[in-house]
């Protein structure tokens, strides 16, 4: 799941381990998504989230269960341009853009946050498990596992959109993307 709505996005400011807090639209956003979680009968039994207030101050609007904390989840590392406006982001696909500039290429990013979540659910005891993470972070991910899956994936990835993953025998597939309608807050 992506965090809500922090101060940098809605100022359109690059952020990525630079952290912003959640304006209170964002905390309204995960209070929808948590609403999702309730009326869907999901019973979230263990829960980790990046490093990034952001992430945390999401996930405690969600469940009241103890939580990882784990760096592997946390955004793209953007290098100085952090905090920086995103009118000087380049065209997508980044690729290695930000490395030059002290910050992580597009391949170190998908790695990074497969390799942190293969791990724990490896060791997860657990059924139903929830990671709050990032945009991009969410999208290499699902890209990482797009040739298991048939969900087509080109669709934004809203704040607190919901990512539903299989995990069975050390393979993720995708199986559903729950934007939320946030017409009602925004």
């Amino acid at each position: 799941m992506r965090h809500g709505q922090t101060l940098f996005n809605q100022l359109h400011k690059i952020q990525g381990w630079c952290d912003a807090p959640l304006t209170e639209t964002g905390f309204k956003q995960a209070q929808i998504a948590a609403e999702y979680f309730k009326q869907n009968n999901i019973q979230i039994e263990s829960a980790y989230c990046s490093t990034s207030e952001r992430t945390s101050d999401t996930l405690e609007q969600i469940t009241d269960i103890p939580y990882t904390r784990l760096k592997g989840l946390k955004e793209w590392n953007f290098g100085v341009f952090e905090g920086e406006p995103e009118f000087l982001n380049p065209s997508l696909p980044y690729g290695d853009f930000f490395v030059p500039y002290g910050g992580e290429s597009e391949m170190d990013l998908k790695k990074r946050v497969a390799e942190t979540v293969m791990d724990f659910m490896k060791k997860e005891p657990n059924d139903t498990v929830l990671a709050v993470s990032h945009g991009a972070s969410c999208r290499q991910f699902m890209r990482c596992w797009a040739h298991t899956s048939e969900v087509e994936q080109k669709s934004k990835l809203r704040e607190c959109c919901i990512l539903k993953f299989e995990f069975e025998n050390n393979q993720f597939k995708l199986v559903d993307i729950i934007n939320h309608d946030f017409s009602s807050i925004e």
